[in-house]
């Protein structure tokens, strides 16, 4: 689902071990004593698929997981990208090694989709988006096979593009349906013939590509905010405002987190080629700055906001995707209320934290669990906290013993020792920690180490960190729990990324961090 420059593909081993100063203060094996990881096995027969009208090919299911939603404590459903979803029950006796495909039943629900990237549950019926629509599978005499295929939405352009992947859909708090559209990369030939006449800055695009989409409860699909080139996730927060990821590239300077609401741009710039169609949101766009570091970019670009979170290039992963909220309320740890992103190359999850600060979102990201058997492209969590974790490298190559697969992450029952929340304060930052920290250790301003970076916001691909700045922490103040402790830091500097590495730190009992580092994307100092 995912593309990159060839060279970085040839190249991946190399930058992940050049790379891994995001992970090194926890191995897999450590983030295994707190989350499990588990291997739901794929039938190879149709007696272990327990299906009698499936008739595998001779390598059995290809689980190219793109899209899982949960239907109930024991059944699972997922979408697969050769256009198919399948039926998994027993999933919740998948709890450790050693599972055979016996353990879990697949059936066949639906097939014939054209690249599905995405699974809702929704009543008795089952929702996703295709290339060029939004579909609803039902069953309607009882057999557990679609037998209705509805479009729910369609109408955005499609030339043809392989890179034209469109996702979802999920629900916000509303229960308004988004989706997200990708940009179409150097389009040419027959395909020029779909694109938008006479489009703004002469952009070559199909309409609404690069573009965040809602359908609300009439039916009625609108455009909302644009600026996207690989939009690969989408979900909302606890509080039901909704979000997508996106990934390096042209006019991407790194991953990022960004907050979809009315008007809004956010990074890539060929999507103004729909600006001027008629059901637009952004309008006005007269300049669009290139080559400059991002803080100047967002004084001279009025439309363009900037992301909640950046998530470093190298350092917090290569390739954001799935967004998942945890709601499990102390069923998956310490982390309730927080954001899981899925990360494609490195195959692992990284962990969000966000808050409103002058009215509008930012945070910090953390590692999670890396280990994973591929590449991370869905994620869902089941009522019991676990989440299933839906695999594939298909499109560019990851990290990982195997090209696509399902896991589940099960947590242990063990707190580890972490950072839980890092929040903005007008002289720095207060840390929250899971367990109480060692006082002497978190009050010693040397266990400490702070940094700050921005972006350059351009048409070529990707972007080094810039301006970057050595800050000094002039105080650590820890309070009388244990739990926090406040950092009274020089030099905060508004629309840079602030990086921290909390390596003295220790618990009461003298373990140091699981995770040491944390990326803070402070747009706005609270005042």
């Amino acid at each position: 689902m995912v593309t990159h420059k060839l060279l970085q593909v040839v190249c991946l081993s190399i930058v992940i071990a050049a790379s891994g100063s995001f992970w090194t203060s926890a191995s897999a094996e450590d983030e295994n004593d707190y989350y499990r990881i588990v291997s739901i096995a794929t039938p190879e027969s149709q007696s272990e698929s327990r299906d009698p009208n499936w008739k595998p090919s001779d390598d059995g299911i290809a689980l190219e997981v793109s899209g899982i939603a949960v239907l109930s404590p024991s059944r699972v459903a997922v979408a697969i990208r050769k256009g198919e979803v399948w039926l998994l029950d027993d999933v919740d006796r998948v709890t450790g090694e050693g599972e055979t495909a016996n353990s879990v039943s697949y059936h066949r629900f639906a097939n014939a989709l054209h690249e599905p990237l995405g699974l809702l549950q929704q009543d008795e019926s089952l929702i996703t988006v295709q290339r060029t629509e939004m579909t609803r599978m039902r069953d309607t005499n009882g057999d557990e096979v679609a037998d209705v295929y509805e479009t729910v939405a369609s109408g955005w352009g499609v030339s043809g593009h392989y890179h034209e992947y469109a996702y979802g859909p999920k629900a916000d708090g509303d229960g308004n349906l988004w989706m997200t559209l990708n940009i179409g990369m150097g389009l040419k030939g027959e395909q020029l013939t779909k694109i938008i006449p006479d489009a703004p800055f002469g952009y070559l695009q199909a309409a609404w590509r690069g573009w965040g989409m809602k359908l609300d409860a009439d039916g009625n699909l609108s455009p909302v905010c644009a600026g996207m080139r690989s939009p690969s996730g989408l979900g909302a927060n606890a509080e039901g405002d909704m979000f997508y990821t996106d990934q390096q590239g042209n006019w991407v300077a790194t991953n990022s987190l960004n907050h979809m609401r009315p008007g809004a741009f956010f990074h890539h710039a060929e999507s103004l080629a729909s600006m001027n169609l008629p059901e637009s949101t952004i309008h006005g766009v007269e300049e669009i700055p290139n080559g400059v570091a991002f803080p100047e970019a967002v004084k001279r670009f009025p439309q363009m906001q900037p992301p909640a979170v950046w998530f470093p290039y190298k350092k917090a992963g290569q390739s954001a995707t799935d967004i998942m909220l945890e709601k499990s309320d102390g069923g998956f740890g310490p982390f309730a209320g927080q954001l899981f992103v899925g990360e494609f190359t490195q195959a692992a999850i990284n962990r969000v934290f966000l808050e409103k600060v002058n009215g509008e979102y930012q945070g910090a990201c953390f590692p999670f669990r890396r280990g994973f058997a591929s590449a991370v492209l869905r994620m869902a969590q089941a009522e019991d906290g676990s989440v299933y974790v839906g695999l594939t490298n298909r499109g560019w190559s990851s990290l990982g013993t195997s090209p696509y697969g399902l896991q589940r992450l099960m947590w242990t029952g063990k707190t580890p020792f972490e950072i839980q929340q890092m929040r903005s304060k007008p002289d720095g930052f207060e840390l929250v920690f899971t367990r109480p920290v060692d006082i002497k250790s978190a009050g010693d301003v040397r266990s400490y180490q702070m940094s700050s970076h921005t972006y350059l916001y351009q048409s070529s691909y990707g972007s080094d960190e810039v301006l970057g700045r050595e800050l000094t922490i002039e105080e650590a103040i820890v309070s009388e729990d244990g739990l926090r402790v406040r950092l009274k830091v020089d030099g905060l500097r508004e629309l840079f990324v602030h990086e921290l590495n909390a390596h003295g730190i220790r618990d009461a009992a003298g373990n140091s961090l699981l995770h040491r580092k944390a990326f803070y994307t402070l747009n706005r100092i609270p005042r």
